[in-house]
């Protein structure tokens, strides 16, 4: 359900919207482990699908798995060493600079490259400049808007683990 609740933040393209359908998969990571997480981002995709059908023919579903993935595994496998504050920040930490690497190499390499067979790539860099005018191809578009859009939308979740992970941390172990 968080994913239907998503708003444009101005600078990134209309179709990067933040949302924090990533906080209960990171949420289930630190009291479950990795593959609990990958599998809650999973999961929410799957239902998003089912609830709001695709938008994106699959390929935004299928980053949005990639990119959650890559955020709440590292992060979670930090945290799992030893689960105290410090580690479940330095966890979060390694899951934003994951999570900001794989999505650069995975839109550049297998995302844009999908919507490209539909829409064009001229027509996606089209899209993604008239939100930043410093987006002209496809290197500037993984720079000004890939890398922080990642880095805002995990910080954000994970900002918001810190405050309430350790409260629901009782209820997450039952």
């Amino acid at each position: 359900l968080l994913m239907l609740i998503s708003f444009p933040i101005p600078l990134f393209p209309m179709f990067l919207e933040i949302d924090i359908s990533d906080l209960p998969a990171l949420l289930g990571a630190f009291a479950l482990g990795p593959l609990a997480g990958v599998i809650i981002e999973l999961m929410k995709n799957v239902l998003n699908i089912a609830l709001e059908g695709t938008k994106t023919g699959f390929v935004g579903e299928l980053s949005n798995f990639i990119v959650g993935s890559a955020f709440v595994m590292p992060a979670s496998i930090v945290y799992m060493r030893s689960k105290n504050k410090q580690n479940a920040l330095y966890g979060m930490i390694v899951g934003i600079m994951s999570m900001t690497i794989i999505a650069c190499f995975s839109n550049y390499y297998l995302i844009v490259p999908l919507y490209s067979k539909a829409f064009g790539l001229e027509a996606i860099i089209e899209m993604a400049s008239k939100a930043n005018k410093l987006i002209v191809d496809m290197k500037s578009y993984i720079l000004f808007a890939v890398i922080p859009f990642n880095i805002l939308k995990s910080s954000l979740v994970s900002l918001i683990t810190l405050l309430i992970y350790k409260k629901l941390s009782p209820i997450l172990h039952m």
